[in-house]
């Protein structure tokens, strides 16, 4: 199984995310759910060399927050529309939920969006996820980890909640799953820095939901 990484760099970094540092632990642990992985920093470019491949991670943040006002190449956004036709998995990391921004079909697709000035989050620290139920079947246990609670994200269309935030009596989706065509798609709204994937059951899920939007057989 072949998984590319599309890592924020450029108009895709920001001050906040250390792509850099996460992307290649996030590829440590799709190697060793099975996925021969590649990290390209290009994200555009990423989205034309889709071909062949089961599984599209991005780790990635907001390009309208950047001084470089470019936009995606047509190229780009034809080749994940046309990677999305033939069913490939989606795994969105984090930051990811402002990603994208102008690709029209990237919010449908992951089922949620980070508004500026509605959406928020807490300050960073060790929190614990409540787990709720694998994507691969069965309870899930809750998730210990240092990280960020994205909260009041707007949703686009309907998805099935993994696991979740309980901030003062509200719970908030923090990791889901959901079908796009013939494209599993798979959220993963922690992984704010390395401290999130120094949690091994965050690491353990994080492998569950790429094998699960891949398809992978079954071990």
């Amino acid at each position: 199984m072949k998984a590319l990484i599309a890592s924020g760099s450029g108009r895709y970094a920001d001050p906040w995310h250390p792509y850099a540092q996460t992307s290649p632990l996030i590829a440590e642990v799709l190697g060793t759910a099975g996925f021969a992985v590649e990290i390209d920093e290009d994200v555009d470019r990423a989205m034309t060399r889709l071909e062949g491949v089961e599984l599209l991670v991005v780790n990635a943040g907001d390009p309208w927050r950047s001084e470089d006002q470019g936009r995606a190449p047509v190229a780009a956004i034809d080749g994940f529309a046309e990677a999305l036709g033939r069913g490939v998995g989606v795994l969105a990391m984090h930051a990811a939920l402002a990603s994208l921004r102008d690709y029209p079909d990237w919010a449908p697709t992951i089922g949620a969006l980070w508004l500026p000035g509605v959406s928020w989050h807490p300050p960073m620290g060790p929190i614990v996820v409540r787990g709720m139920a694998s994507p691969a079947g069965g309870p899930l246990g809750d998730i210990p980890v240092d990280d960020e609670q994205y909260l009041r994200l707007q949703p686009v269309g309907r998805s099935t909640t993994v696991a979740e935030h309980d901030v003062d009596g509200e719970r908030f989706p923090a990791v889901w799953v959901r079908e796009v065509g013939t494209s599993r798609v798979a959220v993963d709204a922690l992984g704010h820095d390395e401290r999130s994937y120094a949690s091994a059951e965050h690491r353990a899920l994080l492998a569950t939901l790429a094998r699960w939007a891949a398809r992978a057989p079954s071990a």
